[in-house]
């Protein structure tokens, strides 16, 4: 069986991706692909990564797992797909340490040695810590982001550095790696690949995220575009949405104000540019599969 984990990170439209994958959950049953409900399997995760700590999953805890999860599905999946944002830890202690989830490898090892017989992979968004850092701090209880950061400097924080401690903990699972800010862009082939069908294959809500960011008038003149050309590429289709981005997209929800004691216009484009050298990092490291616009 496939096990496709989607790990987060926080902060960047984890629930509207699970939303996207609930809605083609009938649509892919009969190819032997099983989205169960986050509430059958979270809770069970977390608990079970905390109770073993480090520790290696006993013989029959795969079964009994599948059993609490796979209801629907029993005896009929060849791939299963999870999503859970807080795998690698809640955001409070998110830089617990001082290290971007440093819980990271621990807990993909275990989840590697519950599914040892399985094919497993590993789905990941990243997003721009000039952004990201703001809406974390704001999800848990800190008080500054001296505090969430727990000593690290925000100019540290590289997400290539977290996706080369999941390649070096488990070398066989493959990891594919987007930005949140491309997701209006990319959704439905970042939901397409998780599922793990073809590009044609008919996706609900694959514009969903562009709607997000485009007005309504734009949104509809988009979908009619979209009706009178069936056989545009996905390239092509990509060029039109950047088109159609530009002439209407909503200034409103595009933009994010940043508003955090000691970041001036300077530090946030600093933040900006390492974030861009960092995504090109990982485009350019091996088992890391990078989707892009």
């Amino acid at each position: 069986m496939q096990v496709v984990l989607h790990t987060g990170v926080h902060a960047t439209d984890s629930d509207r991706l699970f939303k996207t994958l609930l809605r083609n959950r009938d649509g892919v049953r009969p190819l032997g692909t099983a989205i169960p409900g986050p509430g059958k399997y979270r809770r069970l995760i977390s608990e079970m990564l905390n109770a073993l700590g480090g520790g290696a999953p006993s013989p029959g805890a795969r079964d009994v797992l599948l059993d609490s999860i796979l209801d629907e599905d029993s005896g009929n999946v060849d791939r299963l797909i999870l999503s859970h944002e807080n795998l690698f830890s809640v955001p409070k202690i998110a830089f617990q340490g001082g290290v971007v989830y440093r819980k990271a490898e621990q807990r993909l090892q275990t989840c590697r040695a519950l599914f040892s017989g399985d094919a497993v992979e590993v789905f990941i968004a990243i997003r721009n810590p000039a952004t990201l850092l703001p809406a974390l701090l704001n999800a848990t209880p800190h008080e500054d982001m001296a505090h969430l950061l727990n000593g690290m400097d925000p100019l540290d924080l590289r997400w290539s550095g977290l996706i080369a401690r999941i390649k070096d903990a488990v070398p066989d699972v493959p990891v594919t790696v987007w930005c949140d800010e491309d997701s209006p862009l990319i959704w439905g082939e970042v939901v397409r690949e998780i599922v793990g069908v073809t590009p044609t294959h008919p996706l609900i809500g694959a514009y969903s995220r562009l709607a997000d960011i485009m007005t309504k008038e734009g949104m509809t003149r988009f979908r009619a575009y979209l009706a009178d050309r069936p056989d545009l590429t996905e390239v092509q289709i990509r060029r039109v949405m950047v088109a159609f981005l530009d002439k209407y997209a909503d200034a409103a929800k595009v933009e994010h104000e940043l508003d955090v004691p000691g970041w001036d216009d300077t530090m946030v484009q600093d933040l900006t540019d390492e974030y861009e050298d960092d995504v090109f990092d990982i485009g350019r490291m091996p088992g890391v599969t990078l989707i892009t616009p």
